[in-house]
Order: C-alpha cells, then sequence, then structure tokens
C-alpha cells in the first residue's frame, strides 16, 4: 500500500466558520455568534495582507529536506552589527543549504526568562534588530515563531491597564481570592502560583504560572482570544510559516482541577488550526508541552478520530518528542538501549498531517517529567546525580503536595555527554555524536539547537551573572571567537560541527529520511538500537544502527543478510563488517 502523504488542506469559507462557530460554542456558549461575527470581521482585515493561497496551498507539508536550527536572536554576536543580521550571516558563510529553517526564540522586547515574558507581542528588540532582519531570515527557508500566549509581562502595556483599572487590560487577567483551594493545579516551577498585586481598587491576587513576572492571561475573555488571533496573523505577514504555542497546556484555568489539558484549550488550538487552514494553508502549528508522553501526544487530537469526530487530525501539526531527550540521555550513560526502544515502539502510527520535532537539546533543560512511566525512581535518581557531577544544575516544581520535585536538568548537551555513569571518558565527541544521529533518524523532522552545533560547555559565568540555572545553556557567542574555534584544528568545535554538516547533508538527500516514512525498532540485544525506516512505496528502506556502548559489539542482524545494503555516511557499498566499534552509528540502504 503506498505510504500516506502529508499534504496542506485548505479551509474554504464555509467550512471555516462551521468549524469556529463549533469551537467557539464550547469555549464562549451563549455569545458564540457575537464572537464569531468578530472573529469573521478581524479576519477580513488580515485577508489582504496575507499572499493569496497558491501551489503551497495543496503541497506537501514536509520533506526529508526539513531539518530546523534553533537559536536565540543573539546567540552570536558581532560588534555593533544587529545580532539577528549575525546569524543571518553565519547561516549564509557557514551552513548555506544545511538547514530547511530557523526557530528564532522570543525576539521580542521581554522583561524575563530570555525572551518568555513579552511586553511587545509586535515589536523587535532594537538589541537585536528589527522586522526586515526577521523577514531575511524567513526568506532563507521555514521560519518557525513563538507565540507566548498563556503569560505576558508586567511590564506590557495590558498590565498597566489592569492596574489603572482601563481597557482593553483591565479583565485580561485571572483575579483569584488566595482562599481558593488550587492544590490540585499542576505546577511546572515552585514559585508561588498567585501574585499580589497593588492596583486602585486594593491588592488583587493574579494567577502567574511561571513566575511573579509573568502573569497568565485570561482566555475566558474572548478579546484575549481575538487579540491573540490577529497577532498570529501579523506573525504570518512578517514571514513565519511555523507557530510554536509556547506553554499551551496551561491556557485555561478552572479551580478544582489540574488546569493542564483542559478541553477548553484543545478547542483554543483546535480554532487556530482552523484559522491558519483558512487564510494561510501550508501553515503549521507546533505545541510545546513538556509533560508526560501520552500527555504531549494528546495534542494531535488523534483520540477524536476514533470517537466520531473529525475525518483528518484537527489540532497541531506537530508535537516535541520529550521524552526523547531524557531517555537518550538515559541510554548513552548507562550503556543499554532497551527502555529507549521500548519507547519507541509504544509511538502510535500517526495519520497523514501529523508528525513529530525531534530534538536532544533546546534552550530549556532535559525535561524530567517525561521519563514518567518509563523509568523507576531509582534510575532518573542517578541520572541527575550523574549531571551533577558532569558540572550540571537540577531546576525544581512543586507537587500536589507543596514539595519541591525535580523537573528540570540544566547542562548542556555536549557536556551531558561528558561520560558514563562510571565517570568522564575519552569517549564524548563519539558519544555526542551517536546521540545525534540517533535523532537525526527517527521519524519526524530533527530540531538542532546552536549550542549543540558548536560542542558549547557549561556556561557556568552565566548562570553566575544572572542567577538562573537555564543561563547554562544559553551561552552567547562571540562570533570572532567562534570562527577561531571553527578554523583551530584539533577543537571539539570543529571536530563536532563539520560532522554534523556532513551528516546532515546526506540525510536531507535520503528519501527514506521523510517525516511521513514508516518507522520500525528492530530486535536486538540492548547494547544497540536499530531503526528501519521505510519500505518506501519503490521498497527502498534504510537501517539505522548504532551501538550506545564504549565496548565493541558484534552485528548479528537477521536483515543484514539480505545483499546490496549501501553505507550512506561513507557513501560506497557496505563492508560486511561483522562488529560496530563504540558509539559509531551505521545508516545503511537497501534500494528498491
Amino acid at each position: 500500500m503506498p505510504t500516506p502523504r502529508s499534504l496542506a488542506r485548505p479551509l474554504d469559507t464555509t467550512d471555516f466558520t462551521a468549524r469556529a462557530r463549533e469551537h467557539l460554542g464550547v469555549l464562549y456558549g451563549p455569545r458564540r455568534e457575537e464572537v464569531l461575527r468578530r472573529l469573521l470581521t478581524r479576519l477580513s482585515h488580515h485577508r489582504g495582507a496575507l499572499p493569496p493561497p497558491g501551489a503551497e496551498a495543496t503541497a506537501p507539508l514536509w520533506s526529508e529536506r526539513d531539518q530546523w536550527l534553533i537559536a536565540y536572536g543573539d546567540s552570536l554576536l558581532d560588534g555593533d552589527t544587529p545580532p539577528l543580521a549575525v546569524l543571518e550571516a553565519f547561516l549564509e558563510a557557514r551552513l548555506p543549504e544545511t538547514f530547511s529553517g530557523v526557530h528564532v526564540l522570543p525576539f521580542f522586547p521581554w522583561s524575563s526568562d530570555d525572551g518568555f515574558s513579552v511586553i511587545h507581542y509586535r515589536e523587535v528588540d532594537p538589541g537585536l534588530g528589527d522586522w526586515s532582519d526577521i523577514r531575511r531570515l524567513a526568506a532563507r527557508g521555514d521560519l518557525v515563531v513563538d507565540l507566548v500566549l498563556n503569560h505576558v509581562s508586567r511590564e506590557s502595556l495590558w498590565f498597566v491597564d489592569y492596574l489603572s483599572g482601563s481597557l482593553p487590560g483591565r479583565d485580561y487577567f485571572i483575579e483569584m481570592d488566595p482562599a481558593t483551594d488550587l492544590s490540585a493545579v499542576v505546577r511546572p516551577r515552585s514559585s508561588p502560583l498567585l501574585v499580589p498585586v497593588p492596583t486602585r481598587r486594593g491588592t488583587r491576587h493574579l494567577w502567574a504560572t511561571f513566575s511573579e513576572d509573568q502573569i497568565d492571561l485570561n482566555f475566558a475573555n474572548p478579546d484575549v482570544l481575538l487579540e491573540f488571533v490577529g497577532i498570529l496573523l501579523f506573525y504570518l505577514e512578517q514571514g513565519a510559516r511555523v507557530i510554536r504555542l509556547d506553554a499551551i497546556a496551561f491556557l485555561w484555568k478552572r479551580p478544582g482541577t489540574a488546569c493542564i489539558h483542559l478541553p477548553e484549550t484543545h478547542e483554543v488550538v483546535r480554532l487556530l488550526r482552523a484559522v491558519v487552514d483558512h487564510l494561510a494553508p501550508g501553515t503549521l502549528l507546533l505545541t510545546e508541552t513538556n509533560v508526560p508522553h501520552r500527555e504531549n501526544l494528546s495534542y494531535f487530537g488523534l483520540d477524536r478520530l476514533s470517537d466520531g469526530g473529525p475525518a483528518m487530525p484537527d489540532e497541531a501539526h506537530l508535537v516535541y518528542q520529550f521524552p526523547l531527550p531524557p531517555l537518550l540521555l538515559h541510554t548513552l550513560t548507562s550503556g543499554e538501549a532497551a527502555t529507549l526502544a521500548s519507547w519507541l515502539e509504544s509511538l502510535p502510527a500517526l495519520p497523514p498531517g501529523c508528525s513529530y520535532v525531534n530534538f536532544t537539546a533546546s534552550h530549556d533543560g532535559i525535561g524530567v517529567r517525561p521519563l514518567e512511566g518509563w523509568l523507576p525512581p531509582h534510575e532518573v535518581e542517578a541520572l541527575l546525580e550523574l549531571m551533577h557531577r558532569f558540572g550540571g544544575f537540577v531546576s525544581m516544581r512543586s507537587d500536589a503536595q507543596g514539595r519541591d520535585v525535580p523537573y528540570e536538568i540544566n547542562i548542556t548537551w555536549f557536556e551531558a555527554m561528558r561520560g558514563t555513569r562510571r565517570g568522564a571518558d575519552p569517549w564524548q565527541v563519539e558519544r555526542f555524536l551517536c546521540s545525534q544521529h540517533l535523532m537525526l533518524a527517527l521519524q519526524g523532522i530533527p530540531a538542532l539547537y546552536l549550542h549543540s552545533l558548536t560542542a558549547t560547555l557549561n556556561d557556568l559565568e552565566g548562570v553566575e551573572r544572572t542567577g538562573r540555572l537555564r543561563a547554562i545553556n544559553r551561552h552567547r557567542w562571540q562570533r570572532p571567537a567562534l570562527e577561531e574555534l571553527l578554523e583551530s584544528r584539533n577543537t571539539p568545535t570543529r571536530e563536532v560541527f563539520l560532522a554534523l554538516k556532513r551528516r546532515l547533508a546526506v540525510r536531507r538527500r535520503e528519501p527514506c529520511f521523510h517525516p511521513d516514512a514508516p518507522q520500525r525498532v528492530l530486535p536486538t540485544p540492548p547494547a544497540l538500537l536499530v531503526l528501519e525506516r521505510g519500505p518506501l512505496d519503490d521498497g527502498r528502506r534504510l537501517l539505522a544502527i548504532h551501538n550506545v556502548t564504549d565496548q565493541r559489539q558484534p552485528l548479528a542482524l537477521e536483515a543484514l543478510a539480505a545483499p546490496d545494503w549501501h553505507d550512506l555516511l561513507a557513501d560506497a557499498p557496505w563492508s560486511g563488517d561483522t562488529s560496530l566499534a563504540p558509539y559509531r552509528s551505521l545508516w545503511l540502504v537497501q534500494p528498491g
């Protein structure tokens, strides 16, 4: 049977109106028709500013050529040149064809959390550049932009409105009696959930999921929803193709519940999906939900497909594989791939229009919650202790009993690969590259953090300077210093950068790495992880073989008995070796 392909599926006006009416009815009940009229009016104001749907309206959503870079707007600095221009120049000089797109982390004026506490949503931080710099990056390929919609900076004009009792911001936030029982609320932080705020009406307590500077927005007020629909469309007008819905899981609040993944939150995602399918087909929605595995997958909306819901998925196009980084970290530090293999085998077959974003490192830490159900507590503790030994930290959150429990590991991915449970060893670069090869072979779209490409060390000075543990993985390179390392022989930066650049070039030319190509885990001893990608419609298939240990391992695989394997990484017929060196990977292709 031919492999189904993911295509853009535009919504005409009639279908969009019907879907929007359904979603708004769930969200706002008797106000549905009023909010629908306002929504249609808002969309009409943006319709002329967006390019009319062309061939991309029914084009494939993705291909094997898709691979993204993740970077802050100021990850690279060079004198007085605007940092966004420095990033573009670096991509042009060093990686002109390597990446199909770039995720520029929040580039708006901000007050905390390195951009995720937004002051002005429609402005570019002047310290980074301006909208022309963003549009030039968008012209290079797919631009991923964060829609930070759960919360806003308390320095925003909306919050100033709230303090003075003025519209529109007066009703944009969630006031709560501090005596309310909120013990059921799932917390990603250990900070107080309610923040006291002095106003002209006296002290009020506002919902603040992440910090006292990041005040949650009230999506039960349709004005807030309509505001963010306009912001999303503005980003598309500036060239964005992928919209990352930041912290979306916490969007809707209802006291007495966990206030995470509520039905109304999913309804908001469905509405935003309908908006982009209608006005900008081919736009992708990516949900950011650093939660246990099954909860993460819920943002595809697959359960509704089997419950008499829509014929096709109508929530996110893409979700992050949040269990991948901590499980891969466990695999390579313990030398056993069985747990990772079990998780990969549990992944459901996705319908057309859904795929994963695979990553090992990002601007945040390595999440611990996604390990729930996969690693026993003593294994998690062993991993945390090892990361402490390698110079990392652990950030905490509050559980239902108010206790501090681990939330994420703060360390650069390169430093996390320093050794195994036995301690540091000489295999750091090889272990690191094995982790990247494995991630690149998985079904979905790979996203590489800039600091993975550059083998960046822990930025302990940044932690001390800012007081934030996440600064350990948010180093700002001076471009001349980075260029010197890239030109110098025998530096880990040069070795890793060139190796990954070569692997990415190979990957983007191989059709078996198409995000829609089937994936299967082959049975092996726990020292190996072997993935089959394909077979494709023409019979072509690929084996991705990984030795996750520091010992040479035998290659006694039944699949290798077949003839005509070609070694992609060596670009030669496979030699037929009977063993695999420590942390080595093979990408073997058998033509159809």
